[in-house]
């Protein structure tokens, strides 16, 4: 507590994190669609933020937050993989290292940048073999174009990352960067949240969404699967594996 409210002190896990984690919140709260905690201050390894207060989610919230994402993946970005106007190109998706460099086409930057070096990782770790590394060569080979411009990503959307007042739902812990819009969608689904189909309804009527986006959710879970898997192992593992099979 400060005399100016409450806050929240994050330590970071390793050289830069803080960095990378308040350029995402910056570059976040500039599209001014969803709100963020603001930055009190930083310093190489602290952050603190001002406390989001406790509420619990509702209808209308859900709605409001499926027009603001619209609108914050509107808002853009230079290319698939750039960072944040200030964030480094060594980043983190919560403690797994992340690469934020531009490459100008999806197909070629989700392969090589999302799906393979942590296919990479978890081989190294012996989580997967061969065969299983194999899996995932071919997905990559089958993902399809897309003709969705690069937005502006929150990047590790899950449930944990949207926090709820009672009003508005709020952005924490960012992994930015640009990229496909149906990723942010399809890490919501992965892990579930509150009223999950009025957000999707919202943004749907904000920002339709392009045909056959629901059987592409298994492509854009393999990101956040296969980070899950470097992070903890065999339990995520079956279900990355499936996941590049689903599409």
């Amino acid at each position: 507590m400060t005399d100016s409210g409450e806050v929240f002190v994050k330590r970071g896990h390793a050289p830069g994190a803080t960095a990378a984690e308040a350029a995402g919140l910056r570059w976040l709260a500039a599209a001014g669609t969803v709100p963020v905690p603001a930055i009190r201050s930083l310093d190489q390894d602290r952050l603190v933020l001002d406390r989001v207060p406790a509420g619990r989610p509702s209808a209308a919230a859900a709605e409001r937050f499926g027009r603001g994402l619209a609108g914050l993946h509107a808002a853009g970005a230079p290319a698939f993989g750039a960072p944040p106007p200030d964030g480094p190109a060594d980043a983190w998706i919560g403690r797994a290292p992340m690469s934020n460099i531009p490459v100008g086409d999806w197909v070629s930057w989700y392969a090589s940048d999302r799906v393979l070096p942590y296919v990479r990782l978890a081989v190294d770790a012996g989580t997967f073999g061969p065969a299983e590394a194999a899996v995932f060569e071919r997905a990559c080979a089958r993902i399809p174009a897309s003709a969705e411009p690069p937005a502006r990503l929150h990047g590790d959307l899950w449930n944990g990352n949207v926090l709820w007042d009672g009003r508005e739902a709020w952005l924490i812990d960012p992994a930015a960067h640009g990229g496909h819009r149906e990723t942010d969608l399809a890490m919501l689904h992965l892990f579930g949240c509150p009223h999950l189909g009025r957000i999707v309804a919202a943004y749907d009527e904000a920002s339709p969404l392009a045909d056959g986006w629901r059987d592409r959710i298994g492509l854009h879970q393999l990101f956040p699967l296969l980070v899950h898997t470097v992070l903890f192992g065999q339990s995520y593992a079956d279900q990355a594996v499936a996941a590049a099979r689903s599409f």
